[in-house]
């Protein structure tokens, strides 16, 4: 597949390039098919917070899970509070268990003192037993954010994404 590319899109006007329409349309059932009809019904001028608690509303969604880096500590503050406005919120730093790099063959930035690791299966493993519907994502790095969403068992969406080049802003690099 080369989407990118096609200078047609006949794909929006209803030509299936893929031969596996069928396949695909019989897999939007249940929670699949509730959650791509409510992102239709959604607000398109609200902002990606005001999404968020407006997809987990008509989800109905009660318990909402927040995995964030420590980088991100007062914004993940910041986020748990407004969404327990709404929602049964549980977060979990990046830190959590304390596991120390050199348990893992890691590079210290000074060798002398301990330093510990992200541990991103922890934080899915810690919001799969708290029974989360829905998991957000706050600047978690590159790869952390892949780890977790391998062992995440609830849905995961980003909040925020982690770009230090560009203030945490992926977009301008690209198209910048």
């Amino acid at each position: 597949m080369k989407c990118a590319l096609c200078e047609n899109k006949e794909c929006f006007k209803g030509k299936d390039c893929t031969n596996s329409r069928e396949e695909e349309v019989a897999l939007y059932k249940d929670e699949n098919l509730k959650m791509l009809q409510v992102t239709g019904e959604m607000n398109k001028n609200a902002g990606r917070l005001d999404e968020l608690i407006e997809f987990g509303k008509l989800m109905n969604y009660k318990k909402i899970g927040v995995a964030f880096c420590i980088a991100f500590k007062r914004e993940a503050k910041v986020i748990h509070e407004i969404l327990s406005e709404h929602f049964e919120v549980s977060s979990i730093c990046c830190r959590n268990a304390g596991m120390d790099k050199s348990e893992f063959n890691m590079a210290k930035r000074d060798e002398k003192k301990g330093e510990t690791s992200c541990n991103p299966i922890g934080q899915a493993h810690k919001l799969n037993e708290r029974n989360t519907e829905l998991n957000v994502l706050v600047g978690l790095c590159m790869g952390h954010d892949v780890l977790f969403n391998k062992w995440s068992e609830a849905p995961t969406t980003t909040l925020i994404v982690k770009d230090r080049k560009y203030r945490h802003n992926p977009l301008e690099g690209i198209v910048g």
